[in-house]
């Protein structure tokens, strides 16, 4: 059975492990530099240090990973730094300074803007689709990989398993609507500039610090109403999902840019998700609302086919969710905002 993190740096230290395939499959990436852009976002340290550690494992020396962000927060600077990551500011909305970055064989693209966008939509137009463009210009040549969100869908029934690569989109809202921008910009760049793209949409990544389950458990502990408004979700182990991540570097195409629904297999009811989290923090759940006919869901058969199941199934992430919680772990002030349903964050 596989023991779960109990400490901060026994989490960290999990969600950037690499596994065997990542490590071999790193033996074959482009040398000279990996960037990571937007690397100081919740999910930009754990795939720098897991690239790292996967070149190392591969004995590829001759690849160096640089996280560059605006670095608000100077500690995950320094993290990095001490795991042999160089870090660069910049910000990467100012063209010159996207321009001033240094040559790279490969880029993983995760800048992008979500939460407080609902009041200020010009914000995920400039971050979403204009930033984009600047670095698909500057990197013609560089394998890349830019993450993007199952918001582009729209809202599907439960029974249908949510929609598959192939399907049309819909998306809802400045967010949504700029993430689809984001992926249309790095298209073109494959199909005009021949950079080899892999488009990741991502649903709700969890680890017990930030995500689905921890929203619901910290409603569940303030003894607030669970509001079933959203009715079922996705979610996906954050390690699995930094895994992906980085094995997609080795699928992006040009002309037609490799697709991925990325998320966990199972379609969650969050009236079922807060039962269970319940019993494992031992408080009476309360609802409010009822769920709907159709959820924000993606299909993601075609991911598991290609790199297999998450490590953690989502019994084993209910499980990590309430022990992380009952142990007094640290949690982040960053709610999902999972409930809405009108595109709006």
């Amino acid at each position: 059975m596989k023991v779960l993190p109990r400490t901060v740096p026994e989490l960290e230290d999990e969600l950037a492990r690499p596994g065997a395939e990542l490590t071999a499959e790193a033996a074959d990436w482009p040398a000279g530099r990996l960037l990571v852009l937007g690397a100081g976002g919740k999910t930009g340290t754990g795939i720098s240090v897991m690239a790292r550690r996967a070149l190392d494992a591969a004995g590829r020396k001759d690849t160096e990973v640089i996280a560059v962000s605006r670095w608000t927060d100077s500690s995950l600077a320094a993290h990095l730094e001490k795991r042999g990551i160089r870090t660069l500011r910049a910000d990467l909305s100012d063209p010159a300074a996207v321009n001033e970055l240094p040559e790279a064989g490969t880029v993983v693209h995760l800048a992008g803007a979500k939460f407080g966008t609902a009041t200020a939509p010009e914000q995920a137009w400039m971050t979403n689709t204009v930033l984009p463009a600047y670095v698909a210009r500057r990197y013609p040549g560089a394998r890349t990989v830019a993450l993007s969100t199952g918001n582009v869908y729209g809202m599907t029934a439960p029974v249908t398993g949510g929609p598959r690569e192939s399907d049309p989109t819909a998306p809802d809202g400045d967010y949504a609507i700029t993430c689809l921008g984001r992926e249309q910009v790095f298209r073109n760049a494959a199909r005009a500039f021949g950079t080899p793209v892999a488009l990741i949409r991502l649903n709700y990544a969890v680890e017990p610090r930030y995500g689905v389950l921890a929203d619901l458990a910290r409603t569940l502990l303030r003894g607030a109403p669970v509001d079933l408004a959203t009715g079922a979700v996705n979610v996906v182990w954050q390690r699995y999902a930094n895994e992906v991540v980085l094995r997609s570097i080795g699928r992006a195409t040009a002309d037609e840019a490799f697709t991925l629904n990325l998320t966990g297999p199972e379609t969650a009811g969050v009236h079922t998700l807060a039962r269970r989290l319940a019993e494992r923090l031992d408080v009476t759940p309360e609802f409010t609302g009822e769920p709907p006919a159709t959820s924000l869901l993606s299909d993601a058969t075609r991911c598991h086919a290609l790199f297999g199941y998450p490590d953690l199934p989502l019994g084993a992430l209910i499980d990590l969710q309430a022990s992380w919680l009952l142990a007094g772990g640290e949690t982040w002030d960053k709610p999902t905002k999972f409930e809405r349903r009108d595109g709006r964050f």
